[in-house]
């Protein structure tokens, strides 16, 4: 019985999408990975989109929830990420208003990432700027 679980185990391994591959492939075009402020606002009027850096430190200090638990607040976070993905729309954008007037609302990637990849993306968005900030 031991093999067909490490069978099932390693075919389950192989179709977990990564983040930083989603990202690399769905999200890097138009987001930046990381930037530093001044060198975004040097650069904002040929930026696509906000870096991912900025987007990351936005929702964590948008979405706030009643107590310190981080599983939760991450959860929360990654769900929205995930829902935006698919359904950007103006009323629950977190970028600043001067970012917002000049990229507008991201265009929908409705269709073209799995559940799986959109988790995976939600997650690597959260993880990879633990700790960094956009300074």
């Amino acid at each position: 019985m031991r093999l067909p679980a490490l069978l099932f185990l390693a075919a389950a391994s192989l179709c977990a999408a990564d983040g930083y591959d989603v990202y690399t492939r769905h999200c890097a075009a138009c987001h930046i990975e990381l930037m530093d402020k001044a060198t975004a606002v040097a650069r904002f009027k040929t930026l696509k989109a906000p870096p991912m850096v900025e987007v990351s430190n936005r929702l964590k200090e948008n979405i706030i929830i009643a107590d310190d638990d981080e599983d939760v607040h991450r959860h929360l976070v990654i769900l929205f990420i995930k829902d935006y993905i698919e359904n950007p729309e103006l009323y629950k954008t977190m970028c600043r208003p001067m970012a917002l007037e000049r990229f507008d609302v991201m265009p929908s990637l409705k269709g073209k990432l799995s559940d799986a990849e959109r988790q995976a993306v939600a997650e690597w968005i959260y993880d990879r700027y633990k700790n960094v900030t956009f300074r």
